[in-house]
């Protein structure tokens, strides 16, 4: 074994990274901070405050930080040119637009919510599946081919 550390093969050092990856990570980031916000709320409140259900509450609070972890991951992953990163941040998207159509049935101050999540999770699926974002990562076509500019 030699003590030098392995590099993982990717093009960080071959171009600029593309704009495009940098908002879709920065979209990415903005999603898992605000269910960091949200689950730091919930559990504060189901500590503190006086819900129907405090272990509800609670458990309801940390499973939105637990769930953070996949959009901040993916953020990063993609900050950093990273291929495996690429579907995390899909999935993240994907899965917001459910809550999204759920805060816009709402008859209440949800609905600004849901147009915000809806934009933003649409926005960074457009990103992220962009084919200059796709080469960015480094992720290639069927059979390994490298896709065409």
């Amino acid at each position: 074994m030699s003590s030098e550390q392995k590099s993982t093969p990717d093009t960080s050092d071959a171009e600029p990274r593309p704009t495009r990856l940098t908002v879709a990570a920065a979209l990415a980031a903005l999603e898992g901070l605000a269910l960091v916000a949200g689950g730091g709320y919930m559990l504060v409140m189901g500590l503190t405050g006086h819900p129907d259900d405090r272990s509800q509450a609670v458990t309801g609070g940390v499973t939105l930080i637990v769930l953070a972890l996949l959009p901040l991951l993916a953020a990063r992953g993609l900050l950093l040119r990273r291929g495996w990163s690429r579907g995390p941040a899909i999935i993240t998207q994907i899965m917001a637009l459910p809550v999204a159509y759920n805060l816009l049935q709402a008859d209440s101050l949800a609905i600004p919510g849901g147009i915000a999540l809806a934009v933003v999770a649409v926005a960074a699926l457009v990103l992220i599946v962009n084919p200059e974002t796709t080469r960015a990562l480094g992720i290639t076509g069927p059979g390994g081919v490298r896709e065409s500019k």
